[in-house]
């Protein structure tokens, strides 16, 4: 597995407090559709993703929860052609006092997704009912039926499997995707 990060400190942001910003390249991961749209068949997808986390700006928390939050982009293309086909913008979210985090991100085709777990080293989030918006077009074209993710935080590693359930154009599918990075 071939892997790579950078790592710069943020100057000049009002409380990040010298938080390092991370970002990490890493190839050889697969992306699987498990669909009855086009082949029929699941097709697999090597890619590699650049993935970047920083400290989220100052928030203010409401009532009882204190929230941590960092803010992180994906950006993911195909091996074969270094063409991107994902991107994506969220927060990381951690609560303390309840021990749950928090997954809050967009894409942009207008759909967002909030998914939330029990805190860990190994947990997955899953959205609720309520956790995915879309707009009117892809609720009627391609809409987001579900989505979950179980992240895993090792000593020098992390990884991620994630599956989105989705129906575009009258079809139902799963997508799934996982990656690994190891320094």
């Amino acid at each position: 597995m071939y892997a790579k990060y950078r790592r710069s400190r943020l100057l000049g942001r009002k409380g990040s407090f010298g938080f390092p910003k991370y970002s990490f390249t890493s190839s050889n991961a697969l992306s699987e559709s498990e669909s009855t749209v086009g082949q029929g068949g699941p097709a697999v997808e090597p890619f590699y993703e650049v993935r970047t986390f920083e400290a989220a700006a100052d928030a203010v928390n409401n009532s009882d929860q204190s929230l941590v939050a960092i803010y992180y982009k994906q950006e993911v293309f195909r091996q074969r052609d270094d063409a991107k086909f994902h991107d994506q913008r969220g927060y990381l979210i951690y609560d303390k006092k309840n021990q749950m985090v928090y997954n809050s991100y967009c894409v942009p085709r207008a759909v967002c997704v909030v998914a939330e777990g029990k805190a860990g080293t190994k947990m997955t989030l899953t959205a609720p009912s309520r956790g995915i918006a879309e707009s009117a077009y892809m609720t009627t074209n391609a809409t987001t039926q579900a989505f979950s993710m179980t992240i895993e935080i090792g000593q020098d590693t992390f990884s991620y499997t994630q599956t989105t359930k989705l129906s575009s154009y009258g079809k139902d599918f799963s997508y799934r995707c996982s990656n690994i990075r190891t320094s």
